[in-house]
C-alpha cells in the first residue's frame, strides 16, 4: 500500500514536470506510473468511493429499520399479560360475588382438613367449628355423622395417646389422664385407656428414666442428685411412693447412703 501511495505522488509530480520540463522526463515517469493508475486498489476512483459509501448507507438504514421493528415487537409483548391480569381480576370478582356455601359443606370441609394427617377428638373439632362460626346445630349434625362412619373415635384416640406418650415421653398414668382431659376426652374413656398401663410397666419405665438421668448427675452432691431425680419423676406424673423406691435403689447401686430416706417420702 505504501508503494502505491508513493507512485501516486510521483504521478502527480510528473504532471507538474510535463508542464515545465522536457519531454524525456515526462515519458519516464508516465510509463512507470501507468500500471498503478489503472489498478482499482490504488488511490481509487471517485465512482468506486461513491459506490462504497452508498453500500454503507444502505446497510445502516437496514440496521435502523430492523431496530425499529424489533422495538415495536418488544413493546407489543406485554399485551397478553394485561389480558391475563384482567381475566384474573374478573375471576376474583366472580368468586366474591358467589353466594356462601352451605354450612354443612363448610363444616364437613373443616373437619376433613383437620383430620388429615393426625387424629382429633370430637371436642377439638367442635372448638374449631365454633371458631369458624358454624352454627351449633350444624356442627352437631356433622360431628355425629363423622362418629357414625368412624372418622371420629375418642376411645381409639385415647388408647393411641397413652401408648405413644408413655413409650415416647415416659409419662405415667396420672400425667396421661391430665393431657387427655385437656383434649376433651370423656373421663370414662380416659380411665379405660390408662388402665391398660399396669403398675409394673409404669415402674419399669420410671427405672429407665432414672438410670438415664443418673449418669448426668454424677459429680453432684447427694441432695442435689436426689432433688433432680425426684423432680423429674414428679413432673412425669409418677406416684411419690414409686418414685421413692426407684430413686433409692438407683442411689444405692452407686454407693450412695440412703438411710436418710424415709419409707413414706423424701
Amino acid at each position: 500500500m505504501t508503494r502505491r501511495t508513493d507512485w501516486a505522488e510521483y504521478t502527480d509530480g510528473s504532471a507538474e514536470y510535463t508542464d515545465g520540463s522536457a519531454g524525456t522526463s515526462d515519458g519516464a515517469y508516465g510509463a512507470a506510473a501507468a500500471p498503478y493508475e489503472t489498478e482499482p486498489s490504488a488511490v481509487g476512483s471517485p465512482d468506486a468511493g461513491e459506490a462504497r459509501r452508498d453500500d454503507g448507507e444502505a446497510r445502516r438504514e437496514g440496521g435502523r429499520a430492523r431496530g425499529r421493528s424489533g422495538g415495536r415487537r418488544r413493546r407489543g409483548r406485554p399485551e397478553p399479560l394485561a389480558e391475563e391480569d384482567g381475566g384474573a381480576a374478573s375471576s376474583s370478582r366472580a368468586e366474591q360475588a358467589e353466594p356462601p356455601r352451605d354450612p354443612v359443606e363448610q363444616a364437613r370441609a373443616i373437619c376433613l382438613r383437620l383430620l388429615t394427617g393426625t387424629p382429633r377428638t370430637r371436642s377439638q373439632l367442635a372448638d374449631a367449628l365454633r371458631k369458624r362460626e358454624i352454627p351449633d346445630e350444624t356442627a352437631e349434625e356433622v360431628l355425629s355423622r363423622f362418629e357414625e362412619v368412624g372418622l371420629i373415635d375418642d376411645s381409639a384416640f385415647a388408647q393411641a395417646w397413652v401408648e405413644s406418650r408413655h413409650h415416647g415421653r415416659g409419662l405415667a398414668r396420672r400425667a396421661l389422664a391430665r393431657e387427655l382431659r385437656t383434649k376433651g376426652v370423656d373421663n370414662t374413656l380416659i380411665d379405660a385407656a390408662v388402665s391398660r398401663l399396669d403398675s409394673e410397666q409404669e415402674e419399669e419405665t420410671a427405672r429407665e428414666l432414672v438410670a438415664r438421668k443418673l449418669r448426668a448427675t454424677r459429680g453432684l452432691d447427694r441432695d442435689k442428685r436426689l432433688r433432680r431425680l425426684a423432680g423429674m419423676l414428679a413432673r412425669k406424673g409418677y406416684p411419690e411412693g414409686m418414685a421413692l423406691r426407684v430413686v433409692r435403689q438407683a442411689l444405692e447401686d452407686e454407693g450412695e447412703d440412703t438411710e436418710f430416706l424415709g419409707e413414706d417420702g423424701f
